[in-house]
């Protein structure tokens, strides 16, 4: 799996679908993380859209439903809208529809979610959905209704059981965020098949990194993103695409600023130039420390020199776990 120059569209349910998208095979799913048990769902989906000749998608709901029912508790989403479109595009899915998720679409009948989103809008011909799938007003509509709707309106369906790890344990983006809390980013790696990535513009910082030896790329995160602040092993892929080995702190920078707002900065290795303004893509490989508050600026860059040693010896063993992790950070 590599990039390629293959169509994709990223396409709000409010418009109308490409005539050429319709009578497709839809995956159905919040699918956030797109880790390995969502892809059991698409990979369903991308078989029999190939057994039909069919175009292949995945309906997908923004925001996040929880952010609409629950929007006083923050929600970690591990693959904002452009990075899971990216990753279905790269898995060789056709289109991502991203259904807008309000409260008044969540009030629609489960009768009126497949009149309306899948044969009117979507034209579907196939339906692939996780076995626990629930849609329309209180969760009204389950795996029995959708079979059952699926042979009113002429669609097929196709329900895939969860999928467990080799531990036997049911893959859950809960189960990712929290160790990705923890800073295990090699354990969440394990679960999601490739190495956790995220993707923002560089912005201008202080350039303190700059007088030490070390200048980085500065990206802000979102602020629900619960990453265990610290060291990391990370590869830095540019906008055109060129990957750079580098060690990113993530965190508030005790030593020099006790009271900045979390940070991503990569040093990024073998590299001088301007990135600012570029949208770019940072993978995290393997946690080196926690955040440290130094004595002074010469012991950071002590530390740092060690850090950065540590880093270029982990990534040079490091291997692609899947097609899908080799294409985003080899």
């Amino acid at each position: 799996m590599t990039e390629t120059s293959k169509p994709f569209d990223r396409i709000s349910a409010t418009s109308p679908l490409p005539a050429h998208l319709r009578g497709g095979v839809v995956a159905i799913g919040n699918f956030d993380g797109v880790h390995r048990g969502h892809q059991a769902v698409l990979e369903r989906a991308l078989a029999e859209a190939g057994r039909r000749g069919a175009p292949a998608l995945v309906l997908s709901f923004e925001p996040h439903p929880r952010k609409v029912f629950r929007p006083e508790i923050p929600l970690f989403v591990l693959t904002p809208p452009p990075m899971k479109a990216r990753l279905l595009s790269l898995l060789g899915f056709a289109a991502l529809v991203e259904q807008p998720f309000t409260r008044e679409f969540a009030a629609l009948s489960a009768e009126a979610f497949v009149t309306d989103v899948l044969e009117k809008n979507l034209g579907i011909a196939h339906t692939v959905t996780g076995f626990d799938f629930h849609f329309g007003k209180d969760r009204q509509g389950g795996p029995a209704f959708l079979m059952a709707a699926g042979e009113r309106h002429g669609f097929g369906v196709t329900l895939v059981d969860a999928f467990r790890d080799e531990g036997a344990e049911v893959i859950s983006s809960s189960r990712i965020r929290a160790l990705l809390g923890e800073g295990a980013v090699a354990e969440a790696a394990g679960l999601l098949g490739y190495r956790f990535t995220v993707e923002t513009q560089v912005i201008s910082g202080q350039q303190l990194g700059r007088t030490l030896g070390f200048p980085t790329a500065n990206m802000r995160l979102s602020p629900e993103a619960a990453l265990k602040e610290g060291i990391y092993a990370v590869r830095f892929r540019r906008a055109d695409g060129t990957l750079h080995d580098g060690v990113a702190s993530f965190g508030r920078r005790p030593t020099v600023d006790d009271n900045g707002a979390p940070l991503l900065e990569t040093f990024v290795f073998d590299f001088s130039g301007d990135l600012y303004g570029e949208t770019c893509e940072v993978s995290f490989f393997g946690y080196l420390r926690p955040e440290l508050k130094f004595d002074g600026l010469d012991s950071l860059v002590a530390q740092m020199k060690r850090d950065e040693a540590e880093a270029r010896a982990l990534l040079a063993g490091v291997r692609p776990l899947s097609e899908l992790d080799a294409a985003i950070a080899f």
